[in-house]
């Protein structure tokens, strides 16, 4: 039976878009994500199936079959092969899917294969895939998805695993509404060409935030940790990513005890990430409550076999 490969989700407690124009950005990876497993078929068929989705080829038209065709190339994979795949993770949520499905997926290809790897190959290997939906994806979501854990993230630059003075989880929420990360990412470019100067003077103000923020985090102050998610969302929501539904399961977080929320990714929908101390119960219980359903993801955990 061919080996199962994972990948974890993702999300940036401080940075998203702004780690587009070189600013660093804070990301941990989540205990949801990507299962795949690669077979060898007799019959020379060229397939990937993603959960109840039907069957593409990398010769196929659609997006899909694009990325996978891409992903095969960056392989430099020729040979038959029937890739199949599951995701815990939401789409157009702003939580790595579409990066999880393609780290997951390469791993498998090179276990299934015997091909050359380590974190670097992954990563190079998930942005071929990542190019076909993103256009221009920083990387960050396939570091995340790669390394796990909690990474000091500079576009360009190998990500920087951070020690943790303390532990803590992160608690997420759909607002129903998918982003389509493409469309955002371009909208914020024609913001900067619009209103330049002051969108430099708000990139400067982030990466201000993100550099305290690990000062924070290495220190255990979470507190401080989340009153930085805050100001980083006042940015963010001045770029018009935010929505009603995602000040609302802020508001809700912060209300039920979190110490800082804002929305995780793209914008224009997709999750809200939360900071917790101590258990997200309640925080889920108020989102619940609401009317919106979410998770709980310990920083910096270890991968649960199977992802839940």
């Amino acid at each position: 039976m061919a080996p199962m490969a994972r990948a974890g989700g993702k999300a940036i407690l401080l940075g998203e878009h702004a780690v587009v124009y070189g600013i660093p950005a804070l990301v941990v990876g989540l205990n949801r994500g990507v299962e795949a497993v690669a077979r060898r078929p007799r019959n020379g068929m060229r397939s990937l199936r993603i959960g109840d989705m039907s069957p593409v080829s990398p010769d196929d038209d659609s997006i899909l079959g694009k990325a996978f065709g891409a992903l095969l190339e960056a392989c430099s994979l020729d040979a038959p092969v029937v890739l199949e795949a599951t995701s815990a993770l939401p789409i157009g949520a702003g939580v790595g899917s579409s990066a999880a499905l393609g780290v997951a997926c390469a791993r498998a290809l090179a276990e299934t294969f015997a091909l050359p790897t380590s974190p670097e190959l992954e990563q190079q290997r998930a942005l071929a895939w990542e190019r076909i939906f993103h256009g221009n994806p920083s990387g960050i979501d396939t570091a995340a998805a790669a390394l796990g854990g909690c990474l000091f993230y500079t576009r360009g630059a190998p990500p920087e695993p951070l020690r943790l003075r303390r532990g803590f989880s992160v608690v997420l929420a759909f607002s129903g509404q998918s982003s389509d990360t493409k469309k955002m990412v371009d909208g914020i470019a024609k913001l900067r060409e619009q209103k330049r100067a002051l969108f430099e003077k708000q990139l400067d103000s982030i990466r201000s935030l993100v550099m305290n923020a690990r000062l924070a985090l290495e220190a255990g102050d979470l507190v401080g940790l989340g009153k930085l998610m805050d100001l980083n969302q006042m940015i963010l929501s001045a770029w018009m990513l935010s929505t009603q539904e995602i000040e609302e399961l802020c508001a809700i977080a912060r209300d039920a005890g979190a110490l800082g929320a804002k929305l995780t990714g793209a914008g224009g929908g997709g999750c809200v990430v939360a900071l917790c101390d101590g258990s997200p119960k309640v925080i889920l219980e108020a989102w619940e409550r609401a009317g919106y359903q979410g998770f709980a993801s310990p920083v910096g955990a270890s991968l649960p076999d199977p992802f839940p």
